[in-house]
Parts: C-alpha cells; structure tokens; sequence
C-alpha cells in the first residue's frame, strides 16, 4: 500500500480532539490567574490569622479590639457582621472575608469577560466555531475552562489556609480551612457565571464586564444595607455577597447558603449555553449601534491607540484602589486606638508605621495601596508581552513607528497608572478619614498615595528590562519578584527574620506614610534604579526579534 493510501487510512492520533480546544485553552489562562491570586488569597489569610496571635496576646487586647468594632454600625456596614473577634478564626473572618469576596468578584466578571467576550471580539473563535464546535459547545467549553481556574484560586487558598492553620498558636483545622477557602472563593464563581451571561449579551467585553460590575454593586449595596442595622436584614438574602456572608466560616460553618449559591451559578451557566447558541459568531443579544459615528479619539497616534487598549482596566483598577481608600479611611478613627499597645506596636515598628494610633492605622493601609498599585503595573507589563506574542505589534512596526517609541508608550502608561492608583487612592482616603474627623489632610494623604506608587514604578522598571532582555519571562518574573516582597514584608512585620532578607522585600524601603514621614532619598534611588533598568530594556528591545510564544 502506498505512503499516501496509509495517510489516508488511518486517522491522525497526535492531534487534539476538537471538542476541548476551548477548555484547555480557556483553562490554562484561568488557572494561572487563579493560582496567582489564590496565592494572595492564602497570604492575606496566613498573615492575619497568624499576626492576631502576635498582635493581640492579652485577654485584655482582644477585649479592646471587640468593643472597639463589635458594635460599631459603619464597620459592620462594609465588612459584614463582626464574630467572636476574641479568636484567631472570628477575627481572620472580620479582617479578610469581605475583602477577599469583592476582589475575587472582581476576579471572576473580568476573567469570565476577557476569556468569553474579549476571546471572541479579537477573532480567536471564528477558525474554531466555523469547524465541529459550534458557539453553544464553545461556550459550554469555556466554562469548563473557567471552572479550571475557580478550582485553582481555591486549591491555593485551601492548603495556604490549612497549613498555616496546623501552627499551634492559630490553631484551626484542616476542615475549617477548607471551608473557608470555599466561602472566599464563591463570589469568584458565581460571578465567573455572571460575567458569562453578560459577555452573550454584550457587544464588547468592556460592556459585558461593566454589566457585571453594575451586578456586583448592586450585591454589594444590597448586603451593606441588609447589615446596617436599620432592620432590613432581609436584604442579605437577596444578595449573592450575603449568601457567601452567611456560610459564617470559622466561627459557625453553615453550609446551608451552599444551596442558592450553587443554583445561582448553575443557572447563569446554563442560561449562558442557551444565549450563546441563538446568536452569530461575533454578534451579540444586545447589538451595538450600526448608526453610531466611529469613536476616532485618541486613534491619532501610538500612544492614544496603547491609551484606548488598556483604558478600561486601567480605569478599573483605579476606580477599586479609590473604593478601597474609602473604606479604609471611614474606619480610621474607629480601627486606630486598638492598634495601640506595647504588642501591638512592635509589628507595627518592624512595618515602619511607628506612633501608633490613626496614623499607623493608616501607614498600614497605605501598604495595601502599594501592593494593589503594583499588581496593577505588573498587568500592564502583561498586557505589553501579550500584544508581542499574540502578533498585534506587528502591524503597528510595519509602519513608520520605530520600536522605542512603542515601548516608551507603554511604560508612559504604566507610569502614569502608577501615579493616577497611587493619588486616587491617598485622595479617597482622605475623603473616608474626612468624615471621622482623624485630622489628616487631604495633602499629606494624596503625598501618601504618591509614595506608595513608588514600588508601583520599580516594577515597572524590573517588567521593561525582562521585556528586552527575557520576553517570555517578563511577565512570570515581575509577579514573582512582586509575590516574594509580599511574602517578606507579611513575614516580616510578624516574625522574627533577618534585616538581610527583609531589606530583599521592595516595599520594605519605602516609608510607611503618613505614619513617619515620607523618605524622598530612598525613593529617588528606587525611582534611578527603575529608570536605568527601563533604559537598557528598551535598548535591549530594540535589538531582538520579536518572538511568540
């Protein structure tokens, strides 16, 4: 028999079966977004179980903290009903439970959207839906995929949780652990299943993440008025954050709201299927407007055009570092005395945020903002990679735009999202410890703000020199650098550990301000040493071959 005749008898076996070309593809980029936050999930779980133990030793501690927040309404409001803060699981689900919920929301519309809608808006699917899967299969397909990350952001979380949870002095078991991971990650799922009903309905995934995050305020308004204590309590059951709320992990464990929330993203999956099969390739339930003049702004140049690429989630994050400057700035007053106290202040020297009261209450806060402001750049340094390895930079380098000129763009942008997160967030900072009466003023915490962009701007640098020098690891190696000052700097205000390997943590040199005041020359050195590293990336990058992946 010939060579062609066998070819042709006998099927391909090293090919991949076309049926879960969508899944693994979808899967593969969920996960590695889940395993990162799941990462910073079981972080922020670890450091508060474990510094509660450190920070809050006496009965008499604990009884502070308890009457300081037990019965104060505006607290309850934003972070939920406070538990048996005398114990390290009441107080870890106070301290992370609402915080974690909102931002693995967050997590799941912008993931669900980006991986459904924005897949389809860039073209990906057409190849795929145009052979044997059709869009109703492709759909059901992501959302497999998607499960796949929902699955990893709660395996990290989990064994983080349960390993910090065997240490004698937090003492929670491995069950408990478990099951907190699962109340965390729930509103990640569900609004996984949101974002998926809003990508059929919307023509672009700036549209259908924005539908969801409306969906997200509104869960959030609902579950904030419900525990205001105005008697209508009710409301939390109307609300899927009030379902996530009543699973009361670590203090009662009630797996009864497992029910609506299981149903509630069952559903939205399934209505996602049916949606998706009764539309085009491409199209939309709710079309855009044919009639609508071609939007030009800022289409003039390269700049304008890397402006209009990264807007909408530049203007997200800035818009949650705003939110999350508010809500810590409303409860400055109330959270500031109980950080006072002989143990209480030995962590809050090792951090930098000496003095105590509202001020170091507040220098803490700013770290959060530092932290979220560097996550924010190290996504732009993301995005600059996947728009070379996805082949979009091509297009634009074939005309008159040299590639310096490119990358000078969009570390413009980094730049300025770093100084932008940086403000928004000392300002409304200042707006929530406003109406407390705590005495700061609106300069010194928008100086505050401006500080805590600074490691924002080094990793920038850090993104900029891999992106000429390492492309495929530009990315995976600013997240990595990022995680290991996280873990340093948690570690580190908790613990007993070597100046030498906290002085390895990049938010370690920079001042916890407003506590102590801001210290410009290490900030200048950051800053020179951020520079000089973007200078010989982009060097660097004007030189090598573009490369894929």
């Amino acid at each position: 028999m010939a060579l062609a005749e066998l070819t042709l008898a006998q099927p391909a076996t090293y090919g991949r079966h076309p049926s879960t070309v969508v899944a693994r593809r979808t899967a593969r980029a969920a996960a590695r977004s889940g395993v990162l936050w799941g990462y910073v999930f079981g972080a922020f779980v670890a450091s508060t179980a474990w510094s509660y133990s450190t920070i809050y030793k006496t009965r008499e501690d604990r009884d502070h903290l308890a009457a300081a927040f037990g019965s104060n309404k505006a607290t309850t409001a934003l972070f939920g009903p406070t538990p048996d803060l005398q114990t390290v699981g009441g107080f870890t689900v106070f301290k992370v439970s609402m915080t974690l919920m909102v931002i693995g929301a967050v997590w799941g519309l912008l993931t669900s959207s980006r991986l459904l809608r924005g897949e389809e808006e860039a073209g990906r699917w057409d190849l795929l839906v145009a052979g044997e899967t059709t869009l109703r299969g492709a759909a059901g397909q992501a959302l497999a995929g998607l499960g796949a990350g929902a699955a990893a952001l709660w395996a990290v979380t989990a064994v983080i949780s349960a390993i910090v949870g065997q240490s004698s002095r937090v003492d929670i078991g491995v069950g408990p652990a478990l099951f907190l991971a699962l109340a965390l990650v729930s509103p990640a799922v569900m609004f996984l299943a949101v974002g998926a009903v809003t990508s059929q309905l919307a023509p672009t995934r700036r549209l259908a993440a924005g539908w969801a995050a409306v969906v997200l305020g509104v869960s959030y308004g609902l579950r904030m008025l419900g525990d205001a204590g105005l008697g209508l309590h009710a409301l939390s059951w109307l609300s899927p954050l009030g379902w996530t709320e009543q699973l009361r992990p670590l203090t009662s464990n009630h797996p009864a709201p497992l029910i609506p929330i299981a149903a509630f993203t069952a559903a939205l999956a399934a209505v996602a299927i049916v949606l998706a099969g009764v539309r085009d390739a491409g199209a939309s339930l709710v079309p855009d407007r044919a009639q609508r003049a071609p939007r030009l702004r800022l289409l003039g140049g390269q700049f304008g055009l890397s402006a209009r690429l990264v807007g909408g989630t530049a203007l997200g994050w800035i818009l949650a570092l705003a939110l999350i400057g508010l809500l810590f700035g409303l409860v400055a007053q109330g959270a500031g005395p109980t950080l006072n106290g002989t143990s209480v202040q030995q962590v809050l020297d090792k951090l930098g945020a000496s003095g105590g009261g509202v001020g170091a209450y507040l220098g803490v806060t700013f770290l959060f903002v530092a932290v979220i402001v560097s996550f924010a750049v190290a996504g732009q340094v993301g995005a600059a990679k996947a728009e070379e390895s996805e082949g979009r930079l091509d297009h634009l380098l074939a005309r008159p735009l040299s590639r310096t000129r490119w990358l000078t763009g969009r570390v413009g942008l980094g730049l300025a999202l770093a100084l932008a997160g940086g403000i928004a967030g000392g300002l409304f900072t200042w707006l929530g410890a406003a109406t407390q009466h705590t005495g700061f003023g609106a300069g010194r915490l928008v100086a505050a703000g401006v500080n805590a962009a600074v490691p924002g701007v080094f990793f920038l640098g850090l993104g900029t020199l891999l992106l000429g020098l390492w492309p495929r690891a530009a990315s995976a190696g600013v997240y990595a650098v990022l995680a290991w000052s996280l873990l340093v700097e948690l570690v580190g205000g908790i613990g007993a550990i070597s100046h030498w390997l906290l002085d390895t943590s990049v938010f370690h040199h920079v001042a916890s301000a407003p506590a102590v005041p801001i210290d410009w020359t290490t900030n200048f050195v950051l800053l020179a040493v951020a520079a000089l590293a973007a200078l010989v990336g982009a060097a660097a990058f004007a030189r090598r071959d573009l490369q894929r992946p």
